[in-house]
């Protein structure tokens, strides 16, 4: 990968609220014995990321005390006091990231099962596209409430439509956003410090700043991932005993390909 600096900004600040339980941060829930956040920052290290920040709020005490405790001084926090939205919330490491001015990697800490190699191919298409924007997508069978992606003739991306404003031909449509991006810091910052919260959660989104881009003629590129597994984040209870029994099944396999 090429060496140019990289920073890392783990967005793990939410209430999980479809999580119903209060008591603890989502990101701290379990999977195959350890908190979905440790994968998460275990991956930017290996990334051997300049500066990896990790995003807190809801919880934040326990959600720093578990994290510096297991990685040390190589994670650093800032706190979005008030939840207003993901945009926001990356907005929040604009003061650390102050004097670099290269790449910045933007994961979420429920999303525990995206591998090293996938990011490898992000960063790697990010960098040789020269464009100020790649997101990392997939393609799945059932895209009901995701984003889609659009794309032009030459593969760059052209939008993206939530599925509230997908019409019927978008919503055919079997590629959506992950939520996972590689940015063009300087760009990245101007077009989040220019975003408006037009919608009745009164919440700043990070999707909001390809609207900006766009505007102003920046190409924004996109990798799809190998398995649209990887990609999927943990809101529900549900959710979670999916992610568990993908890593027991992940375990057993490997377990009976040594015996």
């Amino acid at each position: 990968m090429d060496r140019k600096p990289l920073a890392t900004v783990i967005i793990a600040a939410g209430k999980g609220k479809r999580m119903k339980n209060p008591e603890i941060a989502k990101v701290l829930y379990q999977v195959d014995g350890r908190p979905m956040i440790d994968y998460v920052v275990s991956l930017a290290l290996k990334l051997d990321s300049s500066k990896t920040i990790v995003v807190v709020g809801h919880q934040r005490d326990l959600v720093v005390k578990h994290v510096a405790g297991k990685f040390g001084p190589r994670v650093t926090f800032v706190e979005q006091r008030e939840q207003l939205g993901t945009g926001h919330a990356v907005l929040q490491a604009e003061g650390e990231l102050e004097g670099f001015v290269d790449d910045v990697l933007v994961l979420s800490g429920d999303v525990p099962r995206l591998s090293e190699e996938t990011l490898l191919k992000l960063i790697s298409k990010h960098r040789a596209s020269r464009v100020v924007a790649t997101i990392l997508t997939a393609e799945v069978q059932n895209a009901s409430g995701y984003g889609r992606i659009l794309r032009q003739k030459n593969g760059s991306v052209e939008r993206i439509v939530e599925d509230r404003d997908a019409d019927k031909n978008e919503k055919l449509v079997k590629e959506i956003n992950s939520g996972i991006y590689v940015f063009e810091k300087v760009e990245l910052f101007h077009a989040l410090r220019t975003l408006h919260a037009h919608n009745v959660q009164n919440e700043y989104y990070l999707t909001d700043v390809f609207e900006d881009f766009w505007k102003k003629g920046l190409s924004v590129s996109a990798v799809k991932a190998k398995d649209p597994h990887e990609v999927r984040g943990v809101n529900t209870p549900e959710e979670l005993m999916e992610a568990r029994r993908a890593y027991s099944k992940a375990f057993s396999l490997t377990r009976r390909s040594r015996d």
